[in-house]
């Protein structure tokens, strides 16, 4: 699975925390991250991410091109709900294309904490059909063959 990880700022200890104690099952998954976030996650683990700019910077931006182009399969967005974002409408564009596209989003822990736990399981083998498809359909094949 393709799971992008993003934080702002009074987040991103909490984001580490997270993916510290899941680490186990983050190392299975190809792994995207805005910046800085990125960084944090790799200097206090093992796992290999793909950085893409910071979210005010376009990083939000890169990560919605992933959906939109069905790249992406889980979003782990903790946001900070108290805190007034300068680039509120890349974050809103970003969580409606993860609605237009069926992408399961966390933008908290207890909900972070129920879909990790689901990837764990394998719970999320409709993705895989998902690509299929996509792989059908770039082939010129349609869904009823």
């Amino acid at each position: 699975m393709k799971i992008a990880l993003i934080a702002h700022d009074r987040k991103k200890s909490e984001l580490v925390n997270f993916m510290i104690a899941y680490e186990s099952i983050f190392k299975e998954h190809e792994l995207y991250s805005t910046g800085t976030t990125g960084k944090r996650i790799m200097e206090q683990t093992d796992l290999k991410i793909h950085r893409f700019q910071s979210g005010p910077l376009g990083g939000d931006q890169q990560v919605g091109a992933l959906i939109a182009q069905n790249e992406l399969d889980l979003l782990i967005f903790f946001r900070d709900p108290l805190m007034a974002q300068p680039h509120e409408p890349d974050i809103i564009a970003l969580l409606r294309l993860c609605d237009v596209y069926g992408i399961p989003v966390a933008t908290n822990v207890a909900t972070a904490e129920i879909l990790v736990r689901a990837l764990g399981r394998g719970e999320f083998a409709w993705r895989e059909v998902v690509h299929r498809y996509k792989q059908g359909f770039e082939n010129g094949s349609s869904l009823s063959e």
